[in-house]
C-alpha cells in the first residue's frame, strides 16, 4: 500500500501512525506545504492522510499553498478508489471542500476529554472497532457541520461534531489518536500561547502527566487503520 500525507507545520507529523504502517510493509511519501513541496501525482499513492495545524481552512493570504492542497484534496476524494483520513485541520479541510461549514467552536478544547459514539456509526467499518466512549486527544479551535453523504462519529461536551465517515473510505477527526507523548510535548512547545486555562483547556501537567492515555489512543488508532487496509 502507497501512503501519502500532507503535512502542514514540522511540529504535526504522523505520530503513532508511521510506525504502524511501516510494520505493514507500506510505502510512505509526504508532501512538507511549509516548505511549498510539490503535491503528488494521484497515479503514485492508495491513501491520502491529512495531517493537522494551526491555520484555518481560509487562511489562503496567509498560507497560499492552501488554494492548491483543497482543489488536490476534492479531486482525491472524486476518486473512488482512494482512502482519505484527515486528522484536526486534515478533517475540516475535507469539510470545506465538500461545501460543509467549517467555523469557530464555542469551546477551544485541549487536552483529554471523552468522545461519545454516535449511533450513526452502525453499519460502517468503525462501528465494530471504535468504543462507545474514550479519553481522546485534541488540540483544536475550530469546528465543522458534517458533510450531506457523511456519518457522525462522535461528540464531546465541548464539540458535537467530532468526525465523520463517507463512503467506508473518507474519515475526518477532529480529535486526535495518532498523537504520542514526544508529538504532545512539541504541540505545547510550539503552541503554549494556545494553553489559556479556558473551560476546555488543560494545563501542560494535566496533558502530559498519563503516558497511559497515549498509549491507549495509539491502539484505537492502529485498530481502525487495520480496518481500513483490510476493508
Amino acid at each position: 500500500m502507497r501512503i501519502h500525507y500532507l503535512q502542514h507545520v514540522p511540529f504535526e507529523d504522523l505520530g503513532s501512525i508511521k510506525d504502524y504502517l511501516l510494520k505493514q510493509k507500506c510505502t510512505i511519501n509526504s508532501t512538507k506545504l511549509y516548505k511549498n513541496e510539490k503535491l503528488p501525482n494521484p497515479q503514485d499513492f492508495d491513501w491520502l492522510i491529512i495531517m493537522g495545524g494551526p491555520m484555518g481552512v481560509d487562511d489562503e493570504k496567509k498560507y497560499p499553498w492552501l488554494i492548491k492542497e483543497k482543489k488536490f484534496i476534492l479531486d482525491t476524494i472524486e476518486d473512488s478508489s482512494k482512502t482519505i483520513l484527515g486528522i484536526c485541520l486534515g478533517a475540516q479541510l475535507i469539510a470545506n471542500v465538500l461545501k460543509a461549514k467549517v467555523y469557530k467552536n464555542k469551546y477551544k478544547e485541549i487536552g483529554w476529554f471523552n468522545i461519545v459514539k454516535s449511533s450513526e456509526l452502525k453499519g460502517t467499518i468503525l462501528d465494530d472497532v471504535f468504543p462507545n466512549s474514550i479519553e481522546a486527544f485534541h488540540w483544536h479551535g475550530d469546528t465543522f457541520e458534517i458533510p450531506k453523504e457523511a456519518k457522525l462519529i462522535a461528540s464531546s461536551d465541548a464539540c458535537k461534531n467530532q468526525g465523520f465517515i463517507i463512503d467506508n473510505r473518507i474519515i475526518g477527526f477532529q480529535f486526535h489518536l495518532e498523537t504520542t507523548l514526544e508529538s504532545a510535548t512539541k504541540l505545547i512547545k510550539n503552541c503554549r500561547q494556545d494553553l489559556d486555562n479556558s473551560k476546555y483547556v488543560q494545563s501542560e501537567k494535566e496533558i502530559l502527566s498519563n503516558s497511559q492515555k497515549f498509549t491507549l489512543i495509539n491502539k484505537l488508532m492502529k485498530k481502525i487503520l487495520n480496518k481500513l487496509l483490510t476493508k
